[in-house]
């Protein structure tokens, strides 16, 4: 009881400390944890979110104007994104690790380039979603482009329309952050993921992009883009350009419909549904998970339209040596990643920031496979594994751990194992995605989107452990843990592992738990 009392009082406090924190600061420093507590001023609360989700996305229809207004009191014009050659990706699963092989590809092509790469969420720290050649921006340079950014909003405050808030809110800031990084540092190539959908996201405001793509669609965030299939392609659809081709992988036949009637209305230059490259299946790609490959098949084609865009430069070969050696070099931490201890010998770390059914559903074909928990076939019986869970902005804790379940049983049965799921794991670990125990966030992963009663009472959890209870019921319920934070999770995982038992975490359902355990379980230096 103690510890909750301590978390929601934590919880309620926290916005205030972040203002406190951002006012109290003097601005000769200007550090990186300046900028990060400033960012975090700027955080919609839990509340807020709902009303947007309650409002059917209808406040996202301002965001494009709103976004323009804010490019401009920067001293920007949207002409001037053009500058930055934009590969502009969207969709529901695979759009960042797209990207990840897209930016790979390209700098192993042109290795004189500089590459920029914004993509989101973060997993330890902000910096990450703006990256240069690959590597995030220092904690130097982040402070320097982001209060730039902020003092030139907060000093020029003339606005076009009286109703656009004065300060853009946490994604929106670090959008205008990324293209005023990418324009000073005069980047010659962008890859630039979408946020949320397409059509309203801050990203899409670059008047002619090189290339755009379409990953694979699924249902999610369906309170803001729509609850059928149809209704979310015409979303991310938005991003494609007139004069501009418009590639996308293999879809349900009433995504392909719209995605093609959208591209002709805005009059893109092409629409391709892109096709399998040859060769490209027996090259051990840098991400691990067989639907990386058709992921890695859109980057291939976005890479090869952009090159001969940019380049002029006919890309005759299906794969060049330095997109393979893209391919197999790409990094991209927290997806269907294996990570080892690095203090606690016998312990494997199993990161997939997974959090729709379909990418749930890699998830567990990642998983239950001969690559992670099904390795050394004579030790199965010998390792401990355990499931960390959370999932986050109304998703269906139930439905994805029925899922994960009834996918389990198929995957054990097809290599030869009992096929009974709730055997997969010996402890299960519903926790929520604060850091550490006292209630405390790490600054860079603070977030104000979770409801203060939700977080007291831990209601998503325990509706988790529910949920599992009644999909495996045989399962013991004292292996079944409701925890307040990422903290504990990690001390319950330390308890087994100090018992000399050889274990196996598998984390799944929110890339900010995800992230969240690299910090408290200390990865960072091997996951990242």
């Amino acid at each position: 009881m103690y510890l909750l009392s301590v978390l929601s009082s934590r919880h309620r406090l926290v916005h205030t400390f972040v203002f406190a924190a951002a006012l109290r600061r003097t601005m000769s420093t200007r550090t990186y944890r300046d900028a990060v507590d400033h960012l975090n001023s700027l955080q919609s609360n839990a509340a807020t979110l709902e009303a947007v989700r309650a409002s059917g996305g209808r406040s996202n229809q301002f965001a494009i104007p709103e976004m323009v207004e804010y490019l401009g009191r920067l001293g920007y014009s949207t002409s001037d994104l053009n500058k930055l050659n934009v590969i502009h990706i969207t969709g529901t699963k695979g759009k960042g690790s797209t990207s990840a092989f897209t930016d790979s590809i390209i700098r192993r092509s042109r290795p004189e380039w500089k590459v920029g790469l914004y993509t989101s969420p973060h997993l330890v720290a902000v910096r990450e979603r703006i990256r240069i050649n690959g590597t995030p921006l220092s904690e130097e340079l982040f402070a320097k482009y982001f209060f730039e950014v902020w003092d030139r909003l907060k000093q020029n405050t003339k606005a076009a329309n009286p109703y656009t808030p004065p300060m853009p809110g946490y994604f929106r800031f670090l959008t205008l952050v990324a293209y005023h990084t990418f324009l000073e540092l005069k980047v010659d190539a962008t890859v630039l993921e979408v946020g949320v959908g397409g059509r309203y996201d801050s990203t899409n405001i670059v008047p002619r992009p090189i290339v755009t793509g379409v990953t694979a669609l699924g249902l999610d965030h369906v309170a803001v883009l729509g609850k059928t299939l149809k209704e979310i392609a015409w979303q991310k659809a938005g991003i494609f350009k007139e004069g501009v081709p418009a590639l996308t992988v293999e879809q349900p036949e009433e995504c392909i419909a719209v995605l093609k009637e959208q591209a002709r209305e805005v009059k893109a230059s092409e629409f391709v549904i892109v096709s399998p490259v040859p060769g490209l299946s027996d090259i051990k790609l840098g991400l691990a998970g067989s639907h990386q490959y058709q992921n890695a098949t859109l980057a291939v084609h976005l890479a090869k339209k952009f090159l001969n865009v940019q380049t002029s430069e006919s890309i005759e070969e299906d794969l060049p040596p330095s997109f393979v050696e893209g391919l197999k070099m790409t990094k991209w931490p927290g997806r269907c990643q294996t990570v080892a201890d690095p203090s606690h010998q016998g312990m494997t770390w199993f990161l997939d920031g997974a959090h729709t059914l379909e990418s749930l559903d890699c998830c567990m074909q990642w998983y239950v496979s001969p690559d992670a928990a099904l390795r050394s076939p004579e030790d199965f019986e010998k390792r401990s594994r355990v499931l960390i869970f959370n999932c986050t902005s109304g998703r269906s804790g139930s439905s994805f751990l029925g899922a994960m379940l009834s996918n389990a049983a198929e995957l054990l049965k097809t290599h030869g194992r009992n096929g009974d799921a709730s055997s997969l794991f010996d402890q299960v670990v519903f926790c929520t995605n604060v850091t550490y125990a006292d209630g405390g966030f790490k600054g860079d992963l603070t977030t104000l989107a979770i409801s203060q009663s939700d977080l007291a009472q831990l209601k998503t959890q325990h509706e988790l452990a529910a949920a599992w209870s009644s999909l495996a019921p045989s399962f013991p319920k004292e292996n079944i843990h409701v925890l307040p934070s990422i903290e504990h999770a990690v001390n319950i995982v330390r308890r087994l592992g100090d018992s000399k038992t050889n274990v196996d975490v598998l984390v799944a359902g929110s890339l900010h738990l995800v992230g969240g355990v690299i910090e408290v379980a200390g990865l960072s230096e091997v996951a990242l």
